[in-house]
């Protein structure tokens, strides 16, 4: 991928690196002053490779207001920046594209009492920072984090979800916040056992929520690998919902993970 030029990226320092399997990794880089981000975007790394550069998106987990940026990374066997990201220490230096983007904003949506957000792997990254904003708690009476991995040590983020409830910008919006797990390839106590689009399919996802999804109170937001993309937005048309427009308001808004 070709650079941007020199004044559209700055370079930064790797804080800390955290591996918690031998695919699963987040870091955090220092933030330069005047970066801003909607909790939802993503920025473009990098790194120099031989003559060129190398570049990627990646979802921001950390909240608009904080002094760093945080990312989660699943990494690729043979992916070119996964080697990269495989070899990365603090006080590395990387590339960060000063601009950054996406639309898997909660606030597109003109209405809506609900707010379920799916995810699959980093899917769960632009959901992170979001609930760390008091505004999309105070946009929507309830709210649902489902979070699908293939096994249990992947689901390295319940821990932070659960401390959310001593947040101090959100901690009193805590009733209003529901995590389920869903882990695909081996039972676990309190997840759910398939993929998402066939949880939504045969009402079980809306029943381990408590719940009932319906197109006048229910507001999707869809993030992960492709294919999980693709097959729920498939489902969730097929039980009535529609994609959200900017000029034709609907329900669901998408985007895949990075």
């Amino acid at each position: 991928m070709n650079a941007p030029v020199a004044e559209k990226y700055t370079e930064e320092t790797v804080l800390w690196v955290k591996r918690h399997t031998d695919k699963l990794m987040t870091f955090a880089i220092t933030r330069p002053e005047g970066y801003r981000f909607s909790a939802g975007q993503f920025s473009r790394l990098g790194f120099r490779d031989g003559e060129g550069f190398i570049w990627r998106a990646y979802s921001i987990v950390s909240a608009e207001y904080d002094d760093t940026l945080e990312y989660f990374v699943v990494l690729i066997e043979d992916g070119p920046i996964s080697a990269k990201f495989a070899q990365l220490q603090q006080q590395d230096s990387i590339l960060l594209d000063k601009t950054a983007t996406g639309f898997l904003l909660p606030e597109r949506f003109a209405d809506g009492r609900d707010l379920v957000m799916l995810c699959t792997g980093s899917g769960i990254a632009p959901f992170l920072s979001q609930l760390q904003q008091a505004d999309v708690y105070q946009r929507f009476e309830r709210i649902a984090l489902v979070h699908s991995v293939s096994h249990a040590n992947e689901l390295i983020f319940n821990q932070r979800v659960h401390d959310l409830a001593e947040h101090p910008l959100v901690e009193d919006y805590q009733g209003k916040l529901t995590f389920q797990a869903v882990v695909t390839r081996e039972a676990v106590d309190g997840a759910l056992n398939a993929r998402i689009p066939v949880l939504l399919k045969d009402g079980s996802l809306a029943q381990a929520l408590g719940t009932e999804f319906t197109p006048e109170h229910t507001r999707f937001l869809i993030c992960g690998n492709p294919a999980m993309v693709h097959d729920t937005f498939q489902t969730l048309l097929e039980l009535g919902f529609a994609m959200h427009r900017n000029r034709i308001p609907g329900q669901i808004i998408m985007e895949n993970g990075f």
